[in-house]
């Protein structure tokens, strides 16, 4: 398959809702916009900031279909489409890839707690069946309750559309040994907003980003500062965004980030429960950080 290119900043759109709880497709597509037009390459729908426990696949294929639509030839985009039923994942990446997305976001299925074996089949099922889609993995054992060992990424590498890995472990152990073991065009992603900056000195490529909703263009910023080697200038902007950072995740995101950009004006509705709306101390919180950045009007 060759070299995927994802860019430098990949964003983890949220979903609006309207008042009635039903998804909101209109600001879902003008959000689609102003992340293109702020900073982002690649927009990730209905991962875990997409609220897509919650979504009717239904309800996904329509947003792929819609942020397809928008994005156009100026951002890529990939799907969520992972699900702790192999069969389910794959139905859901076959639909995916006939509406034209860029790739698919695989996620470690989550409760039912697969060996090493069973996850190296589950992903390289999904993969023999949906040859023509790029496959990200998603290890987020803090939501799943299982790790996606670094051995079995690697064997899952030799797959040849198996290209990436968002990797949100939180330790930079792991990615240093996954950039060790990994071939060179193997792209690893930061799954955490305040450990993008780390995780790029020891091999990372760029960022699933939350906080990009926000500030995407200082992400970016961020980043080509690193690759040009302008090493204090990326601190600088790494230093400056980390209230936002851990503000965006005082609570269980998607939550946090739904307010901040509610307090910007955005229509984007509470989180469908069970996570609903944020507590009043969170938003006072997100309501300083912003200002203090300067992204309130």
């Amino acid at each position: 398959m060759g070299v995927i290119d994802f860019g430098r900043v990949m964003t983890a759109a949220v979903v609006p809702f309207s008042e009635d709880g039903t998804v909101n497709f209109a600001v879902a597509e003008k959000l689609t916009n102003h992340l293109i037009e702020s900073g982002t390459d690649t927009v990730v729908v209905c991962g875990t900031t997409g609220e897509s426990p919650t979504l009717t696949w239904d309800e996904e294929y329509e947003l792929f279909k819609r942020v397809r639509q928008v994005a156009g030839d100026r951002a890529r985009v990939v799907a969520g489409t992972g699900s702790n039923s192999t069969r389910e994942a794959i139905a859901a990446t076959r639909t995916a890839a006939e509406l034209g997305l860029d790739g698919t976001l695989q996620v470690v299925p989550y409760y039912n707690k697969p060996p090493q074996e069973g996850l190296y089949g589950h992903f390289r099922a999904i993969a023999e069946a949906v040859p023509e889609l790029p496959i990200m993995l998603y290890n987020i054992p803090g939501r799943t309750g299982q790790d996606l060992h670094p051995e079995t990424v690697v064997k899952l590498a030799e797959i040849d559309n198996i290209v990436a890995i968002k990797e949100a472990s939180g330790s930079l152990d792991r990615v240093s040994q996954l950039r060790k073991t990994l071939p060179a065009d193997f792209r690893i992603y930061s799954g955490d907003d305040s450990l993008t900056l780390p995780m790029l000195a020891v091999g990372a490529s760029g960022v699933v980003s939350v906080a990009s909703h926000l500030v995407g263009d200082r992400l970016q910023q961020m980043i080509q500062a690193f690759e040009a080697g302008q090493v204090q200038t990326a601190l600088g902007i790494h230093l400056d965004l980390l209230p936002l950072f851990k503000a965006l995740f005082l609570t269980t995101n998607p939550i946090p980030v739904k307010a901040a950009l509610a307090l910007q004006g955005w229509e984007v509705g509470a989180c469908r429960m069970p996570l609903g709306p944020c507590p009043e101390p969170v938003l006072q919180v997100l309501r300083e950080t912003l200002g203090e950045l300067g992204l309130l009007s």
